[in-house]
């Protein structure tokens, strides 16, 4: 267990069905009804779902037609991405009144070490408290937070009382919450590798410590260390102010089915101006250029080519995009989704801080 002296204060923060909340905020006729983020009715995907609609198996990624049928009452928004980042930056100022670390892993949720705090506070879950707080009344978003000594534990106890919750995994607490927690909430661990563990009679958290680190490592390879540092509460990433951004892309999902060349072509290059804004806005390059389709039977399909040198040129991006819609032959059925994505990014400094408590 990790020693007193060396405990950290971890809050993860996670805004309530983020999208969706910011359309019922600005639009109080959608209040108390259930709203999807995404597209129409007919087309596209589910990008962010309220609560209420959750209740009837909505949930983002789901194909809109699906999610229409599920639930008939559904009122599809379409999604203001300028209007997400503009409130997510009024949150992030919020965090940032309290702590400079602060991690943030999208729009709206963020890692905050809160263990030496502006406000001198002793206590992260007061600090919680207050960020939750301030939050609701300045804006008019709930938040849920959760809040421990490493991140995964922070991360966890983020969902136990969603949505509008406060949750606290104490040191003391940890391995006896860990034993019982089931491995398919486990962060990171996924459907695939739950019915893996589920066959080989790995069912909770106790189940993996007993299993060990070796044989885990032997029969989930890397991510089996993983899995045993965080079943043992030995999770000791440090939250980053500045995190490592691996990838810059931009897609489009269309009304009707694009069966053209030149259909395909005048999209993409639509995709490549919201692309290139992107990458200017960060200063990055890179050497992979990979094009995305989504064909009308939601098949998807990504074709990549690394270049020898890193680039953020237009003219480069877009030949070898083209280059990449007709190899190895040009699509051969109707396409509702393109995106294009540049990734191998160009190194960026990182700043790491290591953090020291008193009491937690």
């Amino acid at each position: 267990m990790t020693h007193l002296e060396s405990i950290r204060k971890i809050i993860h923060v996670d805004m309530d069905a983020f999208f969706a909340s910011v359309e019922q905020l600005d639009r109080p006729e959608l209040r108390g009804k259930p709203v999807a983020v995404g597209g129409s009715r007919e087309r596209g995907v589910v990008a962010a779902a309220s609560y209420l609609a959750r209740k009837f198996g909505v949930h983002s990624a789901l194909a809109s037609s699906i999610a229409a049928r599920r639930c008939p009452d559904l009122i599809f928004v379409y999604p203001r991405f300028d209007r997400y980042k503009e409130v997510s930056n009024q949150i992030m100022d919020i965090f940032k009144r309290y702590t400079d670390l602060v991690e943030p892993l999208s729009l709206d949720e963020a890692y905050l070490d809160v263990t030496y705090n502006k406000k001198e506070l002793k206590s992260a879950i007061k600090v919680a408290m207050m960020i939750r707080h301030d939050i609701k009344s300045e804006i008019g978003l709930t938040a849920s937070a959760g809040v421990s000594f490493n991140k995964f534990l922070a991360k966890t106890a983020s969902d136990i009382d969603k949505p509008d919750g406060l949750s606290v995994i104490l040191p003391d607490d940890a391995l006896t919450f860990l034993n019982e927690l089931k491995v398919e909430k486990f962060h990171g661990i996924g459907k695939v590798t739950t019915k893996k563990m589920h066959e080989m009679g790995l069912f909770k958290g106790s189940d993996l410590l007993s299993f060990g680190k070796e044989a885990l490592i032997r029969n989930f390879g890397k991510a089996g260390k993983h899995y045993f540092n965080m079943v043992s509460a030995n999770d000791q990433r440090v939250v980053s102010a500045t995190r490592i951004r691996k990838s810059i892309g931009a897609e489009n999902t269309f009304s009707e089915n694009l069966t053209e060349l030149s259909q395909w072509e005048n999209a993409l290059e639509n995709i490549l101006i919201s692309l290139i804004k992107r990458i200017r806005k960060t200063g990055r390059k890179g050497k992979t250029i990979t094009l995305k389709i989504k064909y009308f039977d939601f098949e998807q399909k990504t074709r990549s080519k690394s270049l020898a040198h890193y680039t953020d040129k237009e003219d480069l991006i877009w030949q070898t995009t083209l280059e990449l819609l007709k190899t190895p032959e040009y699509p051969a059925k109707g396409i509702r989704l393109l995106g294009i994505t540049l990734s191998n990014l160009d190194v960026v400094e990182i700043k790491k801080t290591g953090q020291l408590t008193l009491e937690f």
